[in-house]
């Protein structure tokens, strides 16, 4: 069939384009855009924006000097005070983790200055891969002050780490910060992740404190670019809200 009309061929060619993506497996390398076009009798510039419509709807993905390829839709990771078992959960998506490390470990100069505590006091750090569905996602390292978290076993590691906070040990978080940024990871990461060292991927830095004002963890994790998007919801100010208010 010949594709007709500006807005019909762009139309036909996204349908053919998703038609396509459907019989394929995710990481499956699509035909070229020439391939394709004659095919499809489709100019190569309708074609092309049709495809990356689908790279910004994170259906495609380009990757330099390889070609295009089929990946699955990115899920969004709000950064709000959640822990991943509960976000994932809430998207029926079923999470577990394997703990890398747990140690206890006298506070270097900079676990102190992230803590806000003293040089040399005992802190706990431990590091895991997060899954879902049992799909590498995510390397997190936490690090605590061990005088809240005593006798920290890597079975209390295996469910929802706030909520440990909350019901066993007593801990009623309530602000935290968040530092985002793109990284590559490094190779031993990105062994854990599956994914190439070229791979793209969220640095997250994360700062947590109870309702005492007392730091309660430091954490840095690194998130797989391919299948997260950053999503933070906006919020008016005090006088965004008073203007707001007069307008309405």
């Amino acid at each position: 069939m010949v594709l007709t009309g500006g807005a019909d061929k762009a139309a036909e060619a996204r349908a053919r384009l998703l038609d396509l993506i459907d019989s394929l497996p995710t990481g499956e390398r699509i035909p070229a855009e020439r391939e394709l076009a004659e095919r499809w009798s489709v100019a190569r510039m309708t074609l092309r924006k049709a495809i990356d419509r689908l790279v910004l709807d994170g259906l495609l993905e380009r990757r330099q000097r390889q070609g295009t390829y089929t990946c699955r839709p990115r899920v969004p990771r709000h950064l709000t005070i959640a822990s991943f078992t509960e976000e994932m959960t809430r998207r029926g998506v079923r999470a577990s983790n394997k703990t890398l490390d747990l140690r206890r470990m006298r506070a270097t100069v900079q676990m102190a200055r992230q803590l806000r505590v003293p040089e040399g006091d005992p802190v706990t750090r431990f590091i895991r891969l997060r899954l879902g569905d049992d799909e590498p996602l995510a390397v997190e390292t936490n690090l605590v002050p061990a005088r809240l978290f005593p006798d920290l076993t890597e079975a209390d590691l295996e469910g929802s780490w706030y909520a440990l906070m909350a019901e066993r040990y007593g801990i009623d978080i309530i602000s935290g910060t968040a530092h985002v940024e793109p990284a590559l990871p490094d190779q031993r990461t990105a062994e854990l992740l599956c994914i190439p060292a070229t791979q793209p991927c969220f640095r997250i830095q994360t700062l947590v404190r109870d309702r005492r004002g007392r730091v309660v963890e430091y954490g840095e994790s690194m998130y797989r670019g391919d299948y997260y998007t950053i999503t933070v919801e906006l919020l008016p100010t005090a006088g965004d809200r008073t203007v707001r208010d007069r307008l309405t």
